[in-house]
């Protein structure tokens, strides 16, 4: 099969979708993989290393689209829906719940749209080409967080690990699962007051068994919410609901009442927002100040880490682009996986969670 391999476009998004040494098996199996052009600089990876893994390089961003299956890291921006051809198999994050241009574009065009947040393995719930990312952001999250506390960068000056007499800054993460866990571990780790809220009683059961008593473990609801954010140094987002639009458990009002200079990080941004002040930045520009509070919004956060990131992902997404190559959608019999992170095909809109954002598009 031919796989394109586009460089990203959007702002200050360095990781690439396919990794020399993932070329490298795909072409070991038979398979054409085209490169755009210093695709891989911003991750590492130079056009050298490329055709060194048995890539060809093309030199315009229609040379690496025109091809049957294309992998990529992040959503087609409008620039791009030019490249988007019927009978086409996009393989990449897509977030369409936040996104109805580019959900109506995917119709019309008739291509395949395999998102790797939607992928998801029977029996378990997981989400293996989403897990990778959300540690990384995870992390990243009380990183970038510490730096926009300090003052120069806009915050109130809060040192999170604090100092002998002084106390910590606080955290609080709204949801446990892998990314607000992966917060957890970096908040503790320099020495934060940190608080998890979370629905679901058996996932507090399990961090009880990680963390212990250095983290303080809330069900989520109303008054913990209220409580626990206005005095949060550092609120970060992190709610997952597969496909679907985020909840709001943030309002407005209750951002009113945070610190001024506190930050929050809404790692759900990619999929609306937990916090009803935030929208969408970018690496160039990652905050603004609303109700005197800092947001960061920047839905491509493992971005910043395009190196890491990039490995990271390819780790989890080969095994699933080596079956789609060899097999094209006869994959979808037997992996079931795949067949339920399909969010478009035949110009419909299939995936259920994304239909009860979209109803309208329903065919």
């Amino acid at each position: 099969m031919e796989i394109g391999v586009p460089k990203e476009t959007k702002d200050q998004e360095f990781r690439v979708g396919l990794s020399p040494s993932s070329v490298r098996v795909l072409r070991e199996n038979g398979h054409v993989i085209f490169v755009e052009t210093q695709a891989g600089t911003g991750a590492g990876f130079t056009d050298d290393d490329y055709r060194g893994a048995g890539a060809e390089i093309v030199s315009t961003p229609e040379a690496s689209w025109s091809r049957e299956l294309i992998v990529k890291v992040k959503e087609p921006l409008s620039s791009e829906y030019k490249f988007l051809q019927k009978g086409q198999i996009l393989f990449t994050y897509l977030h369409l719940a936040a996104d109805r241009k580019l959900t109506e574009h995917l119709i019309d065009c008739g291509v395949t749209a395999i998102a790797y947040e939607t992928v998801e393995q029977p029996g378990n719930n997981k989400l293996p080409l989403l897990t990778p990312m959300s540690i990384i952001a995870g992390r990243l999250a009380v990183q970038f967080g510490a730096r926009f506390l300090e003052r120069p960068s806009g915050g109130r000056g809060v040192l999170l690990g604090g100092v002998p007499g002084v106390r910590p800054g606080k955290v609080v993460i709204l949801g446990g699962g892998v990314v607000g866990t992966e917060a957890a571990k970096i908040a503790v780790g320099m020495g934060a007051i940190v608080q998890i809220l979370d629905l679901n009683v058996e996932r507090l059961s399990y961090l009880e068994t990680l963390f212990g008593s250095r983290v303080e473990l809330l069900y989520s609801n109303s008054t913990h919410i209220e409580t626990t954010v206005k005095e949060a140094d550092l609120l970060i987002g992190a709610v997952l609901v597969p496909g679907r639009r985020a909840p709001i458990l943030v309002s407005r009002d209750l951002v009113k009442q945070m610190h001024p200079g506190s930050v929050i990080v809404d790692v759900a941004v990619d999929q609306g927002g937990c916090v009803e002040t935030v929208h969408s930045t970018s690496h160039t520009n990652p905050v603004y100040i609303e109700e005197g509070v800092v947001h960061y919004g920047v839905p491509n956060m493992p971005g910043a880490v395009p190196w890491t990131s990039t490995q990271a992902l390819n780790n989890s997404t080969l095994p699933y682009v080596m079956q789609l190559a060899n097999l094209g959608m006869q994959v979808l019999e037997k992996n079931p996986a795949l067949a339920m992170g399909i969010n478009v095909r035949d110009h419909r809109l299939v995936h259920p969670a994304v239909q009860e954002v979209f109803p309208d598009l329903v065919a």
